[in-house]
């Protein structure tokens, strides 16, 4: 019997296993694939946590993975001098209370304090409990946007950042070191929580963070009562904190989309929830058509991204990207603080290595110090830290990534649907009392700084036979890098895996092509998903020339990814 049929025969025979699980292993008996598949690996732990498919075995999201990687965060906690006290949130994801719970209860046996929130809430309200509670450490429960079959752990540092490469490989060595029945330590949940092991974070930490959030604001608020908002909370938890969050700015010229207002895991209006593509704002879409709002707000799952549709002077909605909504929001950030003399000495702003070009002639002309990091809004929140640590965290005005993240202050360590709810309404409102819509205000942009397009190309490789074929295609690009990539040469390879990685930054599995034009083409193996993401950049003098530009690119990436 080989290690895969020993292991599963093991799941099999395990006392108290649920039921659900068990069923699905049963079900799956005499299929050498679908055993395969749920047991040829322990589901990857790295600096994002944990994230994969719900179900049965070791690489897949159950109470039997979520316990043991609580275990080890729990051994690596006791081996530091952080504070014995961990916060914990979910989002609406299906079995998302019942992980927390479980995460609580493994925490509690091993002496530390675990601390939950009563209800979903926000990833961001999450690493804003993590400080405002002085925790040592912080898990939030979520898939972020992926589909349904998904949940995932999130795992916080004390100073509210997902952990660092170096925390992360500490935990993973102890969860290694963990089996996964008889190695992990569990306490009665209800025991627990009578002896205050197990504690429930009050309304008055959540109200903070809202307000933390509205304290952010840049401009004086002029115009916002007269915004007309449609939102999306995506069947996710965004919509508690979103609404007290519009409510304190004065908005009240609102309507929820109804399909998708409570929470539900299963997302039956969007199969994949996510608020950068078409299919999640549908709903929404269709609600502007009768209402006709100034603005379409979409928050994902767990409301840490941001998607926004405005309207597109045809009498329908455009989707704005999340580059250049990013831009919009540098832009309006800096000339706006720079208007009411609150811009800081020495300012900077943060983005990732991913994320539009346009961004850096644009911090150029209002003097703000530009800072590019790996993918990745932890290597963003790592710069606020810093710059914290030099006494100067009000240097920082903004961060943002393509992937629909945005920042705007120090009072949390991650992306904040929140916060870009209110940075996008704020702009929105200005930008109307000029007499112009957020699209005309990035076409100006445009005009200004030229045309960056920017496009993504997602390649999914399922199962181990998958996870092999991504790696070979890496070591291929590598082995034999491109003379040119859709008829543009390259004029610059960067590979940012080299020993002590690029430019200052840490090693990472990217390539970089900068292509005759100035166009951009970048590879990256997906830290979270079974997917090849590829970047496209182009430059035009015209929106419709770089997105034929981009056409092209896209052509090339398919090609190339088939091997």
């Amino acid at each position: 019997m080989n290690s895969v049929e020993t292991l599963y025969r093991r799941w099999l025979a395990q006392p108290g296993l649920p039921e659900d699980l068990a069923a699905e292993l049963r079900s799956v008996e005499g299929d050498a694939d679908a055993i395969n598949d749920r047991f040829y690996r322990d589901l990857a732990f790295g600096t994002g946590g944990l994230r994969g498919v719900i179900g049965a075995g070791t690489n897949r999201m159950n109470l039997y993975t979520v316990r043991k990687a609580t275990q080890g965060l729990a051994d690596y906690l006791n081996a530091t001098d952080l504070p014995k006290k961990v916060a914990i949130a979910h989002d609406s994801r299906n079995k998302g209370e019942l992980f927390a719970r479980e995460t609580a209860r493994v925490l509690a046996a091993n002496g530390i304090t675990a601390c939950l929130y009563p209800r979903l809430e926000p990833t961001p309200a999450l690493s804003w409990a993590v400080r405002d509670l002085g925790c040592g450490a912080g898990v939030c429960v979520t898939a972020s946007h992926n589909p349904a079959k998904y949940n995932g752990y999130k795992v916080y540092g004390a100073d509210g950042c997902q952990i660092t490469l170096e925390a992360a490989e500490k935990i993973l060595a102890a969860i290694e070191s963990i089996d996964i029945f008889d190695g992990v330590k569990t306490v009665d949940y209800d025991e627990a929580a009578a002896d205050g092991r197990i504690v429930t974070i009050g309304e008055d930490c959540i109200d903070r963070f809202v307000d933390a959030v509205y304290a952010q604001r840049v401009g004086d608020g002029a115009g916002i009562d007269s915004l007309k908002l449609v939102y999306t909370p995506l069947n996710g938890s965004g919509l508690e904190c979103v609404k007290k969050l519009l409510a304190k700015l004065g908005v009240t010229h609102l309507t929820v989309v109804p399909e998708q207002e409570q929470p539900d895991g299963n997302f039956p209006t969007c199969p994949y929830p996510n608020p950068e593509i078409r299919e999640a704002m549908e709903k929404g879409l269709e609600l502007c058509a009768k209402v006709h709002p100034d603005l379409l707000l979409g928050t994902d799952p767990d409301c840490d991204r941001c998607g926004t549709a405005v309207p597109d002077g045809k009498g329908g909605y455009r989707l704005i990207t999340g580059n250049e909504m990013g831009i919009l929001l540098l832009d309006y950030i800096c000339r706006t603080r720079l208007a009411r003399g609150t811009m800081p000495k020495d300012p900077v702003a943060v983005t990732t290595i991913v994320s539009t070009d346009m961004a850096t002639p644009v911090a150029a002309k209002y003097g703000v110090e530009l800072r590019r990091t790996l993918t990745g809004f932890k290597f963003i929140g790592e710069q606020i830290g810093l710059l914290e640590e030099e006494g100067r965290a009000d240097r920082y005005i903004f961060g943002f990534e393509e992937s629909y993240g945005y920042l705007s202050g120090a009072h949390v360590r991650d992306k904040d649907a929140v916060n870009a709810t209110l940075l996008i309404c704020e702009a929105a409102a200005w930008y109307a009392q000029q007499g112009m819509t957020l699209l005309d205000a990035m076409e100006a942009l445009y005009r200004e700084f030229g045309c960056y397009r920017n496009g993504l190309c997602s390649f999914t490789f399922e199962g181990e036979s998958g996870m092999h074929a991504m790696q070979r295609l890496m070591e291929q690009l590598r082995d034999c890098p491109p003379a040119e990539i859709g008829g543009y040469r390259v004029e610059q390879a960067v590979d940012y895996n080299v020993e002590g990685g690029y430019h200052g930054l840490p090693q990472a599995d990217v390539l970089e092509y900068t292509l005759a034009g100035g166009h951009k083409f970048m590879v990256r193996p997906s830290g979270t998903e079974p997917k090849i993401k590829v970047y496209l950049s182009a430059v035009g003098a015209s929106e419709a020339e770089a997105d034929g530009i981009n056409e092209t690119l896209a052509a090339a990436a398919a090609s190339m990814m088939k091997g």
